[in-house]
């Protein structure tokens, strides 16, 4: 398998060690290629995402990278472009398109921050049906795609990121199957790449890469592609547990 991994994040949004660190560790490791990746901006929090100003240096530095180390990697300058993001996107060389937020009225809901926020939107919001938060859910990640215009998928089902334990919610609900599975048919007629991803994994969030098992197997029956991401925030978590998911892909 060619060693790849497009979905990395530097101290340019929300991760721990800068570009060229990134480059230099992805070149130990013995990797072919490498995408930078950093959140885009959003203008309702601005915590974990590129500044809108550092857009032009972020660029301009993986250029001269690019250069610096082309006789030993590849280097491709992405954007994980948020679905509420409008920050423009077409200087970089692909996009990882990523649901990280439901917007019910004017408030945006971090799906990704913790199991009590998401109890506490279903029950301010749909009167504690957790369901019905999850349709909302996989329904703005069916259209992510078109609002991205993304090359890659990212993290499909994240909104499990806290559910391993099943208390949150129940995956074989046929609620929960029918919301992701409507969601999944209409990603599919874009042909793009599906994350396996498993940067959860590495922060000790989860055992499993997204997307489970479930959403895997029905991704794969219906013809979906696939490629495997670390979503790593340390240059140390550069392609992680790549080798024992490889077989997905």
């Amino acid at each position: 398998m060619r060693k790849v991994d497009l979905h990395i994040h530097s101290t340019y949004s929300d991760g721990l060690n800068s570009i060229e660190d990134i480059i230099k560790s992805a070149i130990d490791k013995g990797f072919e290629a490498v995408g930078i990746s950093d959140h885009s901006y959003t203008t309702f929090d601005l915590s974990y995402c590129m500044d809108k100003s550092s857009y032009q240096k972020y660029i301009d530095e993986i250029n001269l990278l690019k250069i610096k180390y082309n006789d030993k990697i590849k280097i491709c300058c992405g954007i994980e472009q948020d679905f509420f993001s409008d920050a423009k996107t077409q200087d970089f060389d692909y996009i990882i398109g990523s649901v990280h937020y439901l917007k019910i009225e004017n408030t945006y809901i971090p799906v990704d921050e913790s199991k009590e926020i998401l109890l506490k939107a279903a029950n301010k919001h749909f009167n504690g049906d957790i369901y019905a938060l999850i349709e909302l859910y996989y329904n703005t990640v069916s259209q992510v795609v078109t609002k991205t215009n993304c090359d890659i998928i990212g993290h499909i089902d994240l909104i499990t990121k806290f559910n391993e334990d099943g208390k949150l919610f129940d995956e074989k609900d046929e609620r929960y199957i029918h919301s992701y599975e409507k969601a999944c048919d209409k990603l599919l007629a874009h042909n793009k790449l599906f994350e396996i991803n498993t940067g959860a994994i590495s922060r000790g969030y989860r055992t499993a890469p997204y997307p489970s098992s479930c959403i895997y197997n029905y991704l794969k029956g219906k013809g979906a592609r696939f490629i495997l991401s670390s979503d790593s925030h340390s240059k140390d978590n550069i392609g992680y547990k790549f080798d024992e998911y490889e077989n997905l892909i």
